[in-house]
């Protein structure tokens, strides 16, 4: 398992977010490329910073963070989401507020520029918790969001992704450009986004947003917007996004099992995060989980070849890894 894991300081503010773990490979990722991700994931942490830093909410903040990477087509949620086997862009995205325990998620959606401005308003402005399709679009639409032609989804890069995977008969996963046997040329990682954050009161927020898997079928919906599997957030315990094999990660009920250890069994935030990991991988899964604390804490697992993911703190500064602790311990101290 891969941990990188820091300290809190005094009466802190946290912000870690992740763009995906899965078949990351050095040889693969050339320098313009590692520079985009490094660049579009430092933008994220000062959005939601921004926020943290002027005395907003843990939730403002992960709404902030996640906009700018759906935002961005380097990463499989919003701009950049993968194609279903019909040729469509179907996005999901939750949230949740550990302050309150008040979640939101929608599921199937074609048109809402960001998914994840979506689940905020099912959380905060409907007696729901998810909405999915047409009803999700109805409602975000009346609630003021911006709603766009499915075209806006698009990209060159995942439509010629989706052709080589039916060509192929290939589902890829969520968080991963490349089945277990990559088809060629397709080893660079790009993938699910999340952010979990402390704010200046002691309130706990998640979110968690992607694109899906290409070349699904049949409405299938993953992790991404399962309160308890993608995201989980509670003041008593901890704040997880999730990123992986959807199914496995449901299965798993991955958020909500890492927050129960921490909560119920005292378990160190990395151990619990690490032992969820193993619980997936048993079942024939692999991705990552960022997880914080009260305390701001955190910790970012995986048990992939990498994963994009960044913190920043109390000092304003953004501290962005793709690789392991090992490779990019240096730059996170």
């Amino acid at each position: 398992m891969v941990t990188s894991l820091l300290m809190a300081d005094a009466s802190p503010i946290r912000l870690v977010i992740h763009g995906g773990a899965g078949t990351i490979i050095r040889s693969k990722l050339t320098t313009e490329r590692k520079q985009a991700y490094t660049e579009a994931l430092a933008q994220s942490l000062i959005a939601g910073y921004a926020i943290l830093a002027a005395g907003g909410s843990s939730i403002d903040a992960v709404i902030a963070a996640i906009v700018v990477m759906e935002d961005s087509p380097l990463f499989n949620a919003g701009k950049g989401s993968v194609f279903s086997h019909a040729g469509h862009n179907e996005l999901e995205a939750s949230i949740m507020d550990g302050s309150t325990l008040m979640a939101g998620a929608v599921a199937a959606v074609t048109t809402i520029r960001n998914p994840i401005r979506a689940a905020h308003a099912v959380m905060t402005k409907s007696t729901h918790v998810m909405l999915m399709g047409e009803g999700a679009e109805t409602f975000a639409a009346e609630q003021g969001l911006e709603i766009v032609d499915p075209s806006y989804f698009y990209t060159q890069y995942r439509w010629d992704q989706l052709q080589k995977a039916i060509a192929k008969e290939r589902v890829l996963r969520d968080h991963d450009a490349a089945p277990v046997t990559p088809l060629p040329g397709e080893n660079e990682k790009r993938g699910t986004v999340g952010a979990v954050a402390l704010d200046c009161y002691g309130n706990l927020a998640a979110g968690t947003s992607t694109g899906g898997l290409t070349n699904k079928r049949f409405g299938r919906v993953g992790d991404s917007s399962i309160i308890g599997a993608g995201t989980y957030a509670d003041n008593h315990s901890v704040a997880v996004s999730a990123t992986g094999t959807g199914e496995m990660f449901i299965r798993a009920a991955a958020a909500f099992n890492t927050a129960a250890q921490v909560r119920l069994q005292h378990k160190p935030i990395a151990e619990a995060a690490n032992n969820v990991l193993a619980e997936i991988a048993a079942i024939g899964g692999d991705g990552g989980l960022i997880v914080l604390d009260g305390k701001g804490n955190y910790a970012m697992c995986f048990n992939t070849t990498g994963m994009y993911r960044g913190v920043i703190g109390n000092d304003g500064v953004a501290r962005v890894s793709i690789f392991s602790e090992a490779e990019t311990s240096a730059s996170e101290k």
